[in-house]
């Protein structure tokens, strides 16, 4: 029997990869902080990474933080990995993490390098961002009198439950290196967004997009994030879970 170990195995996206894989015939272990009997912040290793990776075939790494350590957290992961002999390993990245010169985006394209080259087999998919984290950002921002939004930055938002059946079909073949990207439906502009949510969620707010400074910025601006080419997803952001559940709340 295969046996597949997903790190962030109860995150946002592991979650979902976890429940497809477990449909199928292999073994599925869990890796993150706090999930026995495999608990192990990837940032410091340990005995307890070692065990959770012995008699391993392949590793879906979906554990990510954009409060950094990724970096520190793959090079523990991929030593632990070469040691048991691991024979493929799957990773998460965004569209554009090589365009964009964006602090959390750099860390997962240094993360794409040492998966390169780290010996062993691999695969790289490049997704654009969640409807969940987009639904999150508005949802924040939206506490304020007024939604403050960057101009003229648009952005391609997919569904995770799309990107994990992707993921569980990689995790089942072998090393296919860096594979199409994936990208969501449509490519729709913040105010676009910010306004299907509101909307959603039942409040009214006044929306000023405002002009900002810097070279991420102007790599957002210039779309350098999204995926025009490669728009497979399905799942609408206005159709995704977490709106549906807001307009329910809202009445609507």
């Amino acid at each position: 029997m295969t046996t597949i170990l997903v790190t962030g195995g109860t995150g946002t996206l592991g979650r979902h990869v976890v429940g497809r894989l477990r449909t199928g015939a292999q073994e599925v272990r869990v890796l993150s902080r706090h999930s026995q009997p495999y608990a192990v912040d990837l940032r410091r290793g340990g005995s307890t990474l070692d065990t959770a990776v012995t008699g391993v075939d392949t590793i879906v790494h979906c554990a990510s933080t954009p409060r950094g350590g990724d970096e520190a957290a793959a090079r523990n992961l991929l030593a632990a990995a070469r040691r048991a002999g691991v024979g493929h390993l799957v990773y998460i990245s965004i569209t554009g993490v090589d365009q964009v010169p964006f602090g959390y985006y750099r860390a997962k394209s240094a993360v794409e390098r040492l998966t390169e080259e780290s010996g062993l087999g691999w695969t790289v998919l490049r997704t654009t961002r969640f409807h969940d984290l987009v639904f999150t950002l508005l949802r924040h921002l939206s506490r304020a009198p007024v939604l403050l939004l960057p101009a003229r930055v648009k952005d391609q938002p997919i569904g995770v439950s799309e990107v994990a059946d992707r993921l569980a079909e990689l995790a089942r073949g072998g090393p296919a290196g860096r594979v199409t990207d994936m990208g969501g439906p449509e490519v729709r502009t913040f105010e676009s967004l910010a306004r299907s949510y509101l909307e959603a969620a039942g409040r009214r707010r006044a929306v000023l997009k405002v002009p900002l400074r810097g070279a991420a910025y102007r790599a957002f601006r210039a779309g350098g994030h999204l995926a025009r080419e490669h728009a497979v997803g399905k799942v609408a952001f206005e159709d995704f879970p977490a709106a549906r559940a807001e307009r329910a709340r809202a009445g609507g």
